[in-house]
């Protein structure tokens, strides 16, 4: 035989079992909605459950986690720029968003390396290419010479 159900305690202190309506864990999460402009789970908009120290849960937004400079030739991560969103670079110095060297902020060291080896490289060759020029021009001019002799 059953008790009555005005003598039964209340729902969140009976043992789980067959008959009871609570479910084994005693504790739901909380629903908790978004506090700010937007509705919906989008990339701009996601956010974290926190526990206040008086015992509420509350939603925290999650900032955009930021990729960093990268290199425009070879596309590597430039090492020395911290990896910051676009709104935080503008907090800081500028020799903190930069690295000190040429084409500092936008190449890394190993492509710096290779441009300025290429540019070395071709003016070298524009002057062997004039030196040759200029010791061909010499041996044809002693030809011309003795051509006009005869």
């Amino acid at each position: 035989l059953k008790p009555p159900r005005s003598q039964l305690p209340p729902l969140a202190t009976r043992p789980p079992g067959r008959g009871s309506a609570a479910p084994p864990f005693a504790a739901m999460v909380e629903r908790l909605a978004y506090r700010r402009h937007s509705r919906y789970n989008t990339k701009s908009n996601k956010t974290r459950l926190l526990r206040t120290p008086g015992g509420r849960l509350t939603s925290l937004v999650v900032k955009k986690k930021a990729k960093g400079p990268a290199c425009g030739d070879c596309g590597k991560r430039i090492i020395g720029v911290p990896a910051l969103r676009p709104q935080e670079y503008r907090r800081l110095k500028k020799r903190e968003r930069r690295v000190n060297r040429a084409y500092g902020g936008s190449r890394c060291a190993k492509c710096v390396r290779t441009r300025v080896v290429r540019a070395f490289l071709i003016e070298e060759q524009k002057c062997v290419k004039q030196v040759l020029a200029e010791k061909s021009g010499a041996a044809k001019e002693p030809a011309e010479k003795k051509k006009k002799g005869k």
